[in-house]
């Protein structure tokens, strides 16, 4: 982390992460940005880790639908009726999804998480007691611990352009090496109903972003966002 600042490191955006919660959990970079766990060629990232995981759906299907290999559910998890999953992916203990959910490949939806009616989560992470709960979009994102967002809040992860995603502190455009690179949620932090974050964003821990607000950029803890 050649720029040395704090919130590129997973350790400061996500303090009560310890690694051994209930479930499969990933490792998270400790010496290199915490973005680069979102690059498809990282040979230690959500893609890698994910496609590493064995298991299978454990949970009582009451009529959820899946395609593709490697989908895995704890036998704990709730996925209700209507809900499409595909695989890769993998759900665990007493998350659930809800009706009309779409899941998509290399979601790793962390214990006690939420994906809500009429959500889509691609290539994301959710941490655990996170919460997509209410037609949101998460597209190659990181939500840490607890956080929450609100109905109809979106994370959009691909330039107009579609060129690479650079991050913004200050005078700074900091070069991501990333197409597709949603946001970075520490934990604890909400995000208000139809709020959008640009693509690149790294919101700090117990960060708020108000209703309709639409963010661009990287923001310390405590932020408040308008």
């Amino acid at each position: 982390m050649d720029w040395g600042d704090e919130l590129a490191d997973a350790r400061h955006l996500f303090p009560s992460f310890t690694g051994q919660e209930d479930g499969h959990v990933p490792k998270l970079p400790e010496d290199e940005p915490v973005w680069r766990f979102l690059d498809p060629e990282n040979a230690s990232g959500l893609k890698a880790q994910l496609d590493a995981l064995s298991g299978g759906i454990d949970a009582e299907n009451p009529g959820f639908y899946t395609s593709g290999e490697g989908i895995i559910i704890d036998g704990s998890a709730i996925v209700e009726a209507g809900a499409y999953i595909t695989g890769p992916c993998y759900i665990g203990p007493r998350a659930v999804v809800r009706s009309g959910a779409y899941v998509r490949p290399y979601s790793w939806i962390c214990a006690d998480s939420v994906v809500g009616h009429a959500t889509e989560v691609k290539h994301s992470l959710l941490l655990p007691g996170s919460k997509a709960p209410h037609f949101n979009y998460v597209g190659d994102s990181i939500l840490g611990k607890d956080v929450n967002l609100g109905a109809g809040t979106k994370l959009s992860n691909l330039r107009n352009d579609g060129q690479e995603v650079h991050l913004r502190l200050s005078d700074q455009r900091i070069p991501s090496g990333l197409r597709k690179f949603g946001a970075v949620l520490g934990e604890g932090s909400a995000l208000g109903c139809n709020s959008v974050t640009n693509p690149g964003v790294i919101l700090g821990c117990n960060s708020t972003v108000w209703p309709n607000a639409t963010v661009s950029g990287i923001h310390g803890r405590d932020s408040a966002l308008r």
